[in-house]
């Protein structure tokens, strides 16, 4: 099921003082992604600003989400907390608007021993919906190392990780130790999607679909079919871009590339700021190239 291009969407807000949740803006990047083809929808993730979002908010999103996708997609919606009776409530709100799955960030702040992460972990799992756990040190200050990855594949309800580690070595070994566990690894960075689906990776959850999701769906299936160069080509082509989204903290840039495209975007919200002068001016001659 979790195997394609799934953007990490953004949650575009309006331009008023409470930067209240865009509902019609969203529904319409949600409904030019399915358009494009891309294979399925990540909601309230690190890039849909979901630190920022409250429990009502996180629920409409995933619901729209989900009405938008009307079945045509898998939607993994973002679940994750550094509080695990939080995590637990979000999850099971994502599963009862529908959800095909969550995407559960690990602990940020608490680094909780690895005791604490695989009862987190096993907590959410047995809740009957697949769970795909979220490696990304940079946010979280603590990494999932690969024998604890293989330790939690072996539950049933935990289906695959995003890893965002940015280490080829780490997630070779996280693709050797699971292979023969029904376990997907899924590439958080779009950089590293060519080499982790190189290694035996299903696929990526992408910034940079946001905006061009058909190069990024081409560069999949090219790999899909083993045509290496073409992929190759691709990747390279899109490099600049995959760089660009990284300028400033994510998803700063991503926001401000989707409202210099014309979709909906809106601002920030604290303690995140909008791009500076030039950032916006970077953003600018990247995407002319793609124009």
């Amino acid at each position: 099921m979790f195997e394609g291009v799934f953007p990490a969407l953004i949650t575009p807000f309006l331009k008023n003082a409470g930067k209240d949740l865009d509902v019609d803006g969203l529904r319409s990047n949600i409904a030019f992604l399915v358009d494009s083809g891309v294979h399925g929808l990540v909601p309230c993730g690190s890039t849909g600003e979901s630190a920022t979002l409250s429990f009502a908010e996180h629920e409409k999103v995933v619901e729209i989400t989900l009405e938008e996708a009307k079945g045509k997609v898998p939607v993994l919606a973002g679940t994750g907390s550094n509080n695990t009776t939080e995590a637990i409530k979000l999850t099971k709100a994502a599963k009862n608007a529908g959800a095909d799955g969550v995407l559960v960030i690990s602990p940020y702040y608490n680094k909780p021993n690895r005791s604490g992460l695989i009862k987190h972990y096993h907590a959410l799992a047995d809740l009957d919906i697949p769970v795909i756990i979220y490696n990304v040190p940079g946010r979280t200050g603590q990494n999932l190392a690969p024998d604890l990855i293989s330790e939690l594949a072996k539950h049933p309800g935990i289906a695959g990780i995003k890893e965002a580690s940015g280490d080829i070595n780490q997630i070779s070994s996280i693709i050797e130790l699971t292979r023969d566990e029904d376990f997907a690894v899924i590439s958080g960075d779009d950089n590293m999607t060519l080499p982790i689906m190189s290694l035996g990776g299903t696929g990526v959850i992408s910034v940079a679909a946001n905006i061009f999701p058909v190069p990024m769906i081409a560069m999949y299936n090219a790999m899909k079919k083993g045509d290496w160069e073409t992929a190759r080509d691709i990747h390279y082509q899109l490099s600049p871009l995959f760089k660009a989204m990284f300028i400033e903290s994510n998803p700063i840039p991503i926001k401000k590339a989707v409202e210099l495209r014309g979709m909906a975007a809106g601002p920030v919200r604290l303690p995140l700021d909008e791009a500076s002068g030039s950032t916006v001016q970077k953003l600018k001659e990247v995407l002319a190239r793609y124009d």
